[in-house]
């Protein structure tokens, strides 16, 4: 047992609760306390230290049920409780947090500060957590050899193979050197460095070379902070070194100050030996860089191995790990102190431009041995010029540097010929520039072939190694004949070419290979091929001549390997009673060759007990841990099963769950595995991530509704509630307890956004997160792209909310909560602190409150979006589900019942292409669905002038002859077809306009064209109509629709529990859902694969095409069509009713929805127009549109531009301009700030001079030291010139007059500040600023006015703008059927 726990019972009234005790002293020597909390635990049955807090309570739980056998006779038969520490309702996970935290003082030792190999004996006092997978040993390198050898000289490979071993022998932990791999890309720099990853796995972490030699990266040593043996980078850059003190102190293993985030700052001496490739020079500033007596670079010789070769030999490395740092550790061993005095000549002279110079002048220094300063700086001038030395020596410096080229610097010098010489350099180094010739010679033995040859004559190996061992022949059953007790014959006795058995050696072992092709037959030419990726050993065929089998002498302990080491290839292990089945045909003659690497190990799980598996929260912790390899042996492949082996438990038990958002990050962790990616990818498909049935709604405990809002900072996590109604107090939970959470739990929540945020912050916190990780939480979802975020949200989680606002509200509601509290005119104001820093104590108040106004907005937003809600309740209601669905799983479940998968009942065609067959099931529906369209055959639009119709051109659906869907765009007749619909324009004022609109367009699209299957589509085409018929209460149809679901909502509209309106607009709701997912890029259940063109949006656009043109071959004018309606100037009756005509004839009901006196028609998007007054229209058709009923002689606007309330009233309705029509809100994704400026120095032309300065930069035109000299000066500069003031994402503001209080609104994105759009020119004020002083005349008109000026010059660019705006009549251009010439559409290809 462990010397901290002691395990205690006593007596309850059913009878004993066993529970843990925590010791205080002795110090414990079986668990260390780091920072005052838990930091590693020994495990005696595994050897191993461990830094996973999971395995400390799995082992304290492990010993309490091991007291409970043990003493079970104690108890005599009463009931006893165990308080394990998995069960938070115990309690005793909080005593452990207790003692670890508050109880005990730090008492630890660093851990894994050495290389443990896995043939290394390990005690208590090494303080390992881990080992590596292989034993230290000579053996077999030739794939190694066969890399090095063709990628690095032999200097180059002496240097990286001296490294390797100084971290080996665990020298390099005081070794003041770093390694640089310098060479053009895909020379082999990554190669070593994957090998070096292999070699030191668990004892390596990767770093930023370039933050390491920036000044301003504070946290550029966190990669550092669990101290590692080695550290690498793979595409490094160190050639704009800013400040290489941090560099220098790491290579030198100096005591050095770490930051990390959100933690105070700690010093620590770091031990790890720096890899560093990169395809830039390191630079080198000048000889005296504390760089250069530390750097090794090394060259890659730039030739490559076959892709082929390169394969085999990097499958091949695993096996050799072993034989490679042994033989890295005699390198180095023969001279641990080779590059004491190294310089990288290399490196310099790629990067230092006086070094270049005294290589340049090296004849004339080595012929002289010496110079004055007068002749080395005359020759360095002119080597400057020639060379183009951007950034010269002055001459102080020159002097300085060139002394440390010669051994001897005298101010006065006497020549051998007696004259005297001021300042004069002897002694030239030229030992600086001589290359090393004593670097070993290595022949590399190099293998192009595979190794395996087998010859009936050769003599086995296995015969003579094994002569002693006890063998027997076989049975004609293939059975041994004998117990091996009774044995007394030896191998040599027998004859080894009849099948029999052998009792091998226990570290014997042997990998049988017995591969199928493709028809299922044994291969030995695909055996051959696999085993040819192993380490050369003896080897035989199989008895029956197909299979191999390889012999190895297995280094480690046999009995933990794993008896599968892919598919159709098993490691056999000869332990106990078992033997090795054998028949001599044909060997080859290699010595049987030892391994101790690159083979799996048995999977050897903790006891995890399913009953722990209480629900999804405790399926997604056993999940991380897996991924995290916390279980033993530690393994991807072992995790993986381990995982599977979860899931499946889960799935048989009936529970509740949904981990799909995990499954991404499973696939990826299987995908690394190093020999078992297939095996391991194959499990993950086998997995269930979801059980049959969503995981249950937290059940809520209390009818009455709770709003709440969070808000998440790195030290704050805030949440606020109050119950609904007014007058409830908002209840503030500052840094909560997971208690606190679950209780809040109880409640009915209701959030805005919150399923995909607030409330997995709360199952976060419910989980016993720290703010620390909230907020890196929170920052991964808020700054993922749309649809990357998934990965990072908790499946239950989403039921944590009864609803969500946001997720109820229809597609035009469906805005930021900022926007909302403006659009209903409540108090909003933004924080103003930012959101990725850390909020001071004294401010927590105010974040508080802020907090408070959300909820209080968002209870605000429940109210105003009513109707919306309505919406939800009735289409959860329809569907049997909760009102904390979404929409679309509503809608899915309303349409397809329980089908999850209806898409193989879906029909999809070519809309190009004639139908001339349809089921009968088919047929009936659409003659009952869209009876004028079946009325008669259809023929394309090329045939309809035709007097016969060529054969096979009929068709019983509509079809668009002519249309091509390629490369993600569409045409059809000559025009470019919109792939979300048609949408075309032409510009210009017109009168007496018809818009005609199709009702519900898309809906009736996939009813004409039964796009889910008879069944599915009548289901779609009830809700479809019922909402028409609900429009006008035409209760008897809708009663027995949906199989008469809708009868219950009837009577509640009757009783007027809720209107009409509300249970069309749920509907409603439902019909656009499905055609969103019609065409949604992510799987759900209306999602078809063959829809590649969104057919739905696509038939209605070709069908407007063939509209339009019809329109126009009538005589009239088309002015514009947007998706589903068309407008038509000059309308008629008669060309009104052709459209009505032309529509059904496609499955399309067309409603005259308005006629405009007049309309000016800027682009596709927007338009000014007047209604015809109802009684015009009454005389003109006999009837009213609905929005003439409506709107009579009224003006509308479409687009923003004369949608802008000043601009809409000045010009057009005539009303008085409001307050809030001088209100403008600008959003941005990043942040608003005001500029308050006004008062502080104009720094513009400092701003444009650094703008300069970081150009020429850029380009290489000045120097580092000019440029951060001169950028500090102006920095410093302009920021006189600023006064930043935090907003917020989202704001209401009002443009001032200049000198009255405004500020330049800003938008910032890392760091910089620009214009937000729109604002340009003018100073801004926030409007409740602005209200509450009640000076409305410090805003500055001007803004509208132009607003107004450019309305007028935009249309008066098509009409007189006076008689536009006038009440003067229209006077029509041409009368009905005046046939015109015939010309093409205006928006024609």
């Amino acid at each position: 047992m462990f010397d901290f726990l002691v395990i205690s019972s006593k007596p309850t009234k059913s009878g004993f609760d066993i529970f843990p005790k925590f010791r205080l002293y002795p110090k414990s020597e079986d668990l260390m306390i780091r920072g005052g909390d838990f930091y590693a635990i020994w495990l005696e049955d595994q050897g191993i230290w461990s830094t996973v807090e999971g395995d400390a309570l799995n082992a304290i739980d492990r010993e309490l049920d091991k007291y409970v056998q043990d003493h079970k006779n104690q108890f005599d038969g009463s009931s006893v409780r165990v308080l394990h520490m998995w069960d938070s309702d115990s309690g005793m996970i909080d005593k452990w947090h207790k003692f670890c935290q508050k109880q005990s003082r730090d008492s630890y030792q660093p851990l894994d500060e050495t290389l443990v190999f896995s043939n290394s004996p390990v005690n208590k006092a090494d303080h390992a957590s881990k080992r590596l997978s292989y034993a230290l040993e000579p053996c077999d390198i030739s794939a190694y050899d066969k890399l090095m050898s063709v990628l690095y000289s032999p200097e180059e490979r002496h240097k990286i193979e001296w490294a390797i071993g100084a971290i080996v022998t665990g020298d390099s932990k005081t070794i003041q050197k770093f390694l640089v791999l310098y060479g053009a890309p895909k020379t082999g720099k990554s190669t070593i460095l994957n090998i070096i990853q292999m070699l030191f796995d668990g004892y390596y972490s990767v770093f930023d070379a370039k933050s390491l030699g920036s000044s301003g990266h504070q946290f550029a040593l966190e990669s550092f902070k669990n101290n590692p043996l080695v550290a690498i980078q793979h595409d490094g850059d160190l050639s704009r070194i800013e400040d290489n003190t941090r560099l220098n102190s790491l290579v030198s293993h100096e005591l050095m100050e770490v930051n990390e985030k959100y933690k105070t700052s700690y010093s620590n001496r770091f031990k790890a030996f720096l890899f560093l490739g990169t395809n830039k020079p390191v630079k080198i500033t000048d000889s005296k860089s504390g760089l250069l007596r530390r750097l090794i670079d090394v060259t890659p010789t730039g030739e490559r191995v076959s892709r082929k070769e390169y394969d085999l030999a990097m499958k091949k490395i695993p096996f050799e790990l072993g034989g490679i740092a042994c033989h890295c550790r005699d390198v180095y061993l023969k001279n641990p102190g080779y590059y004491d005095e190294y310089v990288p000549v290399h490196m310099m002279g790629a990067s230092n431009d006086f070094y270049n110079f005294v290589i340049d002048s090296y004849h004339i220094f080595k012929r002289d041995d010496g110079t004055t300063e007068k002749a080395a700086w005359s020759m360095y001038t002119q080597y400057c010029e020639d060379a183009k030395v951007a950034y010269p020596y002055t001459r102080r410096v020159f002097r300085e540097e060139l002394k440390t080229y010669f051994r001897e610097y005298n101010d006065d010098f006497d020549l051998e010929d007696g004259s005297r010489v001021k300042r004069y350099y002897k002694g030239f180094k030229t030992d600086i520039f001589e290359k090393r010739n004593d670097t070993p010679k290595e022949e590399t033995k190099i293998v192009n072939r595979s190794w395996i040859h087998m010859d009936e004559s050769k003599e086995s190996v296995f015969d003579k190694m094994c002569s002693e061992c006890p063998a027997q022949y076989a049975t004609s059953n293939e059975t041994p004949s004998v117990e091996w007790s009774k044995v007394v014959t030896k191998l040599s006795d027998i004859d080894t070419s009849k099948l029999h058995y052998v009792k091998v050696p226990i570290n014997h072992i042997v990998i049988d290979f017995d591969i199928k092709d493709e028809n299922g037959k044994k291969s030995f030419e695909l055996n051959q091929k696999a085993a040819s990726k192993f380490p050369e050993t003896y080897a035989e065929i199989s008895k029956g001549g197909q299979g191999i089998h390889l012999h190895y002498i297995y280094t480690g302990d046999p009995e933990e390997l794993s008896r599968i080491f892919d598919t159709n290839v098993e490691i056999k292990v000869f332990t106990g009673k078992s033997s090795l089945r054998r028949k001599l045909t044909k060997c080859n003659n290699v010595p049987i060759a030892t391994i101790s690497s690159g083979l799996p190990l048995r999977e050897v799980r903790k006891m995890i007990d399913f009953t722990v598996y209480k629900n999804e929260k405790a399926i997604r912790t056993i999940i991380k841990k897996s991924l995290s390899k916390e279980y033993p042996p530690h393994s991807t492949k072992c995790s993986i099963d381990f995982i599977k082996d979860t899931l499946d438990k889960a799935y048989e038990s009936g529970m509740s769950y949904d981990v799909s958002d995990m499954q991404n990050a499973i696939i990826a962790f299987a995908a690394q595995s190093t020999n078992k990616a297939e095996y391991c990818l194959k499990m993950t498909k086998e997995m269930h991530f979801t059980s049959d049935s969503p995981a249950d709604p937290i059940k809520a405990d209390h009818e009455n509704l709770v709003f709440y809002d969070v808000e998440v900072f790195p030290n704050l996590f805030l949440v606020c509630y109050k119950l609904r109604g007014e007058g409830n107090p908002v209840v503030r939970l500052i840094n909560p307890r997971p208690e606190d959470i679950e209780e809040l739990m109880r409640f009915n929540l209701v959030g805005f956004n919150c399923r995909r945020y607030d409330n997995h912050m709360l199952w976060a916190c419910l989980l016993g997160w720290s703010n620390e990780q909230i907020y890196n939480l929170s920052q991964k979802i808020i700054n993922s792209k749309k649809g990357e975020n998934r990965e990072y949200f908790f499946g239950e989680a989403y039921n944590v909310s009864y609803t969500d606002i946001y997720d109820f509200a229809s597609a035009s509601n469906k805005k930021s909560l900022k926007k909302l509290e403006i659009e209903m005119g409540i108090h909003h104001h933004e924080l103003g602190i930012r959101w990725d820093e850390p909020v001071p104590k004294d401010k927590w108040e105010l974040v508080a409150s802020y907090c408070d106004d959300d909820v209080l907005a968002t209870e605000a937003a429940f109210d105003y979006l009513k109707a919306d809600w309505i919406a939800r309740q009735i289409l959860a209601d329809l569907a049997g589900m909760t009102v904390n669905d979404t929409t679309n799983t509503l809608t899915t479940k309303i349409i397809f019942g329980n089908n999850k998968k209806p898409q193989s009942e879906f029909n999809y065609r070519d809309l190009s292409k004639p139908v001339e067959h349809l089921d009968n099931e088919t047929l009936y529906f659409l003659k009952e669905a869209c009876p004028e369209m079946m009325a008669r055959p259809h023929v394309g639009w090329d045939c309809e002038n035709l007097d016969e119709v060529p054969f096979g051109r009929e068709s019983l659906l509509p079809y668009f002859p002519g249309y091509e869907y390629k490369n993600g765009k569409s045409t059809y007749r000559g025009i470019e077809v919109g792939e979300g619909g048609l949408v075309l324009a032409k510009p210009g004022m017109y009168g007496n306009v018809a818009l005609l609109d199709v009702s519900s367009m898309h809906p009736h699209s996939a009813i004409a064209e039964v796009l889910f299957g008879v069944q599915y589509t009548k289901a779609f085409r009830e809700i479809v109509e019922g909402r028409v018929s609900i429009k006008h209460e035409a209760w008897n149809e809708v009663d027995h629709m949906l199989g008469g679901k809708l009868r219950t909502y009837i009577q509640r509209v009757k009783d007027g529990e809720f209107t009409a309106k509300d249970l069309a607009n749920a509907l409603k709701t439902a019909i656009n859902s499905v055609y969103g997912l019609t065409k949604a890029g992510f799987e759900n259940a209306f999602r078809d694969l063959r829809n590649k063109d969104n057919i739905v949006a696509k038939r209605g656009a070709l069908f407007m095409v063939d509209l339009a043109n019809a329109v126009i071959d009538k005589g009239f004018e088309v002015a514009h069509i947007k998706t589903d309606s068309i407008k038509i100037p000059d309308a008629t009756p008669e060309i009104i009713q052709f459209v009505m005509d032309f529509g059904k004839r496609y499955g399309y009901t067309f409603e005259h929805e308005a006629t405009y006196d007049r309309m000016c028609l800027v682009n596709d998007a927007v338009y000014i127009a007047k209604y015809k007054t109802a009684e015009e229209c009454e005389r003109m058709y006999g009837y009213i549109p609905e929005k003439n009923r409506k709107y009579s002689g009224e003006w509308t606007a479409t687009g923003k531009q004369f949608q802008v309330p000043y601009v809409f009233k000045t010009l057009f309705s005539k009303e008085q301009v409001k307050f809030e029509d001088l209100c403008e809100t600008f959003s941005v994704q990043s942040a608003l700030y005001l500029d308050m400026n006004e008062s502080l120095p104009d720094v513009s032309d400092a701003e444009k001079d650094l703008d300069k300065l970081k150009e020429k930069y850029k380009k290489g035109k000045i120097s580092d030291f000019l440029f951060e000299s001169e950028g500090t000066v102006l920095e410093e500069k302009i920021k006189t010139g600023h006064d930043y003031h935090f907003v917020g994402k989202v704001g209401q503001f009002c443009p001032i007059i200049p000198g009255n209080g405004g500020g330049l609104l800003r938008r910032e994105q890392n760091g910089n500040y620009y214009a937000a759009s729109g604002t340009t020119g003018y100073r801004w004020m926030e409007s409740e600023l602005v209200r509450d002083s009640g000076n409305y005349d410090i805003i500055d008109r001007t803004y509208y006015n132009k607003l107004v000026d450019d309305a007028v010059e935009v249309i008066s660019q098509y009409c007189d703008f006076e008689w536009f705006v006038s009440d003067d009549p229209y006077v029509p251009k041409n009368e009905f059927m005046n046939q015109s010439e015939e010309e093409p559409l205006p928006w024609a290809v």
